[in-house]
């Protein structure tokens, strides 16, 4: 691929992950969009609430293989074989992509409603938490670098012939604070709603799961990247949720 065929490639793969980044979330939120997690696809349907509830966990499972493995550095050296690095991570974009509007498209709703605010106030308190966990998400790429996360530094300097270089490990505001702002983003996103139904749990659930334990193998990675400087900061940050540990966090930041 030439570079401005991958810059191209890059920009239109961004474009594709931002629309699904906010498709998800109104999906989540029952809100603007056809198919939400509580009307469930139009391409499926079930009527059966064991199958439904199948297909979504396959959906689930779907979308955290896919983070997990395209994340890890033995399958980005391996990707890399057949395309050129600048656009691997772009690669990861549009696979993301993909996974989450398959997801959202193949959802089967469990509409059973657990819990709900009866309270106007208390239902829009609820929405703005959690559209604000998703704000978060998003305001946490860019204390990393938002640009690298979604592949487009990557394509820019490959377009401009300069060296990827990877981003320093260093820490910066939410990050002296917590390891993962992103994830904890993603924890308000999904589990602070207006209604909960069974479906909405149930992807909750997985999700969290997911999370846990894609952070788990993406902390050994940086482990194995940083030595002793991560390990610091693991025993001195919360991963989360802020904690009551203190610690002087000088070191750098890493994403995937």
């Amino acid at each position: 691929m030439k570079p401005l065929s991958i810059m191209l490639y890059s920009i239109i793969n961004y474009a594709l992950g931002v629309a699904a980044l906010n498709y998800l979330i109104a999906f989540l939120f029952n809100m603007f969009v056809p198919v939400t997690i509580d009307s469930g696809s139009t391409l499926i349907t079930s009527n059966n609430s064991a199958t439904a509830l199948l297909i979504n966990l396959a959906l689930i499972t779907l979308f955290g293989l896919q983070h997990s493995v395209m994340a890890r550095p033995k399958f980005k050296s391996w990707l890399t074989r057949y395309i050129p690095e600048a656009a691997e991570r772009s690669t990861f974009m549009i696979a993301t992509a993909l996974v989450v509007f398959t997801l959202c498209f193949l959802w089967q709703p469990l509409p059973t409603v657990l819990w709900q605010a009866e309270n106007e106030i208390t239902h829009y308190i609820l929405l703005v938490i959690g559209l604000s966990g998703w704000g978060l998400v998003l305001f946490s790429t860019f204390l990393i670098n938002h640009f690298d996360l979604f592949g487009l530094r990557q394509a820019w300097l490959n377009l401009i012939g300069k060296k990827y270089t990877h981003l320093p490990f260093r820490t910066i505001s939410l990050y002296r604070h917590i390891r993962h702002p992103i994830m904890t983003g993603a924890f308000v996103g999904i589990w602070f709603t207006p209604v909960m139904t069974v479906g909405h749990l149930l992807f909750a659930t997985g999700m969290s799961i997911y999370i846990v334990i894609g952070v788990y193998h993406e902390e050994k990675d940086l482990i194995r990247a940083f030595g002793d400087r991560y390990q610091h900061y693991i025993a001195t940050t919360a991963k989360f949720f802020p904690s009551f540990k203190t610690g002087n966090n000088k070191g750098q930041t890493a994403i995937d």
